[in-house]
């Protein structure tokens, strides 16, 4: 396929080509020579520039000892989606974006999940399969950068067990020892246009795109008025919760006394 403007699906899916080269120690020249193209196709599909086909998606698997990880993503990314519809567009500019925001009311953000809280929460093992997939791109070269305000309630709200919620708390603090996470836990109280969850996904040319949940399941948005609405209520649950070493400080008193 010729080359084209990139979208935040065919994004992704080269993040997730190139994670997998860089991880089997192989540069372009190298990928392009197991798989039979040249170093330019693989510029382009890991660049976003150019959507391949599946059965190139095996071929680099087989050439990268990846399984089925590529095969994964292609079926994942750029043929279907098994998320509910209105969730569909976000875990691409969540998985394409430079930097996320997130609130969360109730329930402990989905990339800072464990797999056994997940599993509380989530249907079936194939949801929970995804959702652990989403959060590779923590680890991933060059990771997002990531800002999460966490209602004081979600650290007492026990999910599963007192086992898991040790376990959940225990990592969220691990997790906000990284350079691109920061953790903020904002004390129980009213916070304007803070009523739902909700997580921004800003792309590398600064374009962003809005997640917003309700009581149906959410929707999506790239509307100036809901990003500038939501942009503002993160900034002032930014601005009203604790530091980040103080979160730190409350998640270990939590599991402390009420987890242990």
């Amino acid at each position: 396929m010729a080359a084209r403007k990139p979208t935040s699906k065919t994004v992704a899916f080269g993040a997730e080509v190139t994670r997998l080269r860089e991880e089997a120690g192989l540069n372009r020249t190298e990928l392009a020579a197991r798989t039979a193209v040249t170093r330019s196709y693989i510029s382009q599909v890991e660049s976003g520039r150019t959507k391949c086909r599946r059965d190139f998606a095996e071929r680099m698997d087989k050439a990268l000892d990846s399984g089925t990880a590529l095969v994964d993503a292609w079926d994942d990314l750029l043929r279907s989606s098994s998320y509910p519809k209105f969730f569909a567009d976000f875990p691409r500019a969540e998985a394409s974006a430079d930097a996320l925001r997130a609130f969360e009311i109730r329930l402990v953000y989905g990339l800072l999940q464990t797999e056994a809280y997940a599993r509380v929460l989530l249907c079936n093992d194939d949801a929970v399969r995804e959702r652990m997939q989403r959060q590779r791109i923590l680890t991933k070269p060059n990771p997002p950068t990531v800002f999460v305000v966490l209602d004081e309630s979600v650290l007492l709200r026990e999910v599963g067990s007192r086992e898991i919620m040790r376990e959940q708390l225990e990592h969220l603090i691990e997790m906000s020892e990284r350079e691109n996470i920061t953790i903020q836990i904002a004390p129980i109280g009213y916070y304007r246009d803070a009523r739902a969850p909700f997580v921004i996904a800003t792309q590398p040319d600064r374009s962003e795109i809005v997640y917003l949940e309700s009581n149906i399941g959410g929707e999506t948005s790239a509307e100036p008025r809901d990003l500038a609405l939501v942009s503002e209520a993160f900034s002032r649950l930014q601005a009203a919760a604790l530091s980040p070493k103080a979160s730190v400080d409350l998640m270990r008193k939590v599991v402390e006394e009420r987890w242990t």
